[in-house]
């Protein structure tokens, strides 16, 4: 089914297709015509990330811990309650026929969260498409099957890494990522990868890409930048003058793949510098407090997940996502999209990168201010 909705105070209409997820705006209207003017933000998120889990349940086993994760929401040091169902229902409730779709998260796997089935279900119930990112850890037939029922997407972790073996041949480290990825295509689920490009995996992502090694029959791949977050370490953090980062995305612009490939926002600064085949019109830099927001377990609602400080967070225990994005918090965030690097050829597609960590952006331009 199609939806389409109009933003009155910035003047565009949103088209969203629930069935296939593809999306669409039109440009700002001025005098009944698309001004071709793209709009720099929503009067309420078209997508909110929900971080419905407080905790992750795999830490007591280790297991994240040998598949060297570097959770940036600090999954295995933290033990706050995961989000109740009702709090969840609050969060749907004011965003029916305002938001498209749900990114389900938060400091573990939202299918081991004790309601999955009713927060798919009551997502589902408001005209809004769940999806979710997961481990693949211990993941259950019936975690599958909701999942296929209910959800547009899943996104699998990659954290299984390549290992050659005595014949010289490159084998996965472990198997739960590849079981997982399987079940979910058996089951007809539309399945993507999430790997976090790192110091410490930038160079397997190039020996992945060169030997086609990543799973076949994937929608798709992407790429999302490793931040020095929670977890996250400074050490793998990428630097714009480093060879394998070029390779990295020389390979992207020349390559032809058996799946998409796909970008995290806070990649587009690299995009914007290593690539030439890529139409700028794919792409699509920060979208926190302009159409997207996160909510914590604990009913922060933050511009962006990464943001683990809090610094522009608002509560909305007892207040609600509107005044949030209308909130002074937010609009501080907004402004370092709206002053950053005024002078860059770039400047509408980069808006400076990511306000939170400057330290990630791909990027070398002398008049660069964020």
């Amino acid at each position: 089914m199609e939806i389409m909705t109009f933003d009155k105070k910035n003047q565009f209409f949103n088209y969203f297709d629930n069935e296939t997820g593809k999306s669409i705006r039109t440009g700002i209207y001025k005098n009944k015509k698309d001004s071709g003017i793209d709009p720099f933000m929503r009067d309420f998120p078209e997508l909110i990330d929900i971080g419905i889990c407080g905790h992750c349940d795999h830490g007591k086993s280790g297991l994240c811990i040998q598949a060297g994760i570097q959770c940036y929401q600090s999954g295995l040091t933290r033990n706050d309650p995961n989000m109740s169902l009702e709090n969840y229902k609050k969060i749907i409730d004011e965003s029916k026929g305002k938001v498209f779709q749900v990114a389900l998260g938060g400091s573990g796997d939202p299918n081991k969260h004790e309601n999955f089935k009713e927060i798919l279900e009551y997502t589902c119930e408001n005209n809004i498409v769940p999806n979710y990112t997961t481990s693949g850890l211990d993941l259950k037939d019936e975690e599958v099957e909701i999942t296929k029922k209910y959800c547009g997407a899943v996104a699998i972790s990659q954290y299984s890494r390549l290992i050659k073996n005595d014949d010289g041949n490159y084998i996965e480290s472990n198997f739960y990522t590849e079981n997982a990825i399987n079940k979910f295509l058996k089951a007809g689920v539309k399945t993507n990868i999430h790997y976090v490009l790192g110091n410490n995996t930038i160079d397997e992502a190039v020996i992945r890409l060169k030997n086609d090694l990543f799973p076949r029959d994937i929608n798709a791949i992407i790429f999302l930048l490793h931040k020095p977050v929670g977890l996250g370490r400074n050490e793998n953090v990428l630097k714009f003058e480093d060879l394998k980062v070029k390779e990295f995305f020389e390979l992207i612009d020349n390559g032809k793949f058996n799946f998409k490939i796909g970008f995290d926002s806070c990649s587009i600064p690299g995009v914007l510098n290593f690539t030439k085949n890529i139409n700028k019109m794919s792409m699509d830099t920060c979208e926190g407090a302009r159409f997207s927001a996160y909510i914590s377990s604990d009913m922060v609602c933050l511009p962006c997940s990464f943001d683990q400080d809090h610094k522009w967070g608002y509560d909305i225990s007892n207040d609600t996502i509107q005044n949030a994005w209308n909130s002074t918090q937010f609009e501080n965030f907004r402004n370092h999209l709206k002053e950053s690097c005024p002078s860059c050829k770039n400047r509408l597609e980069c808006m400076g990168g990511c306000p939170i960590k400057s330290e990630i952006v791909l990027c070398n331009r002398k008049d660069k201010i964020c």
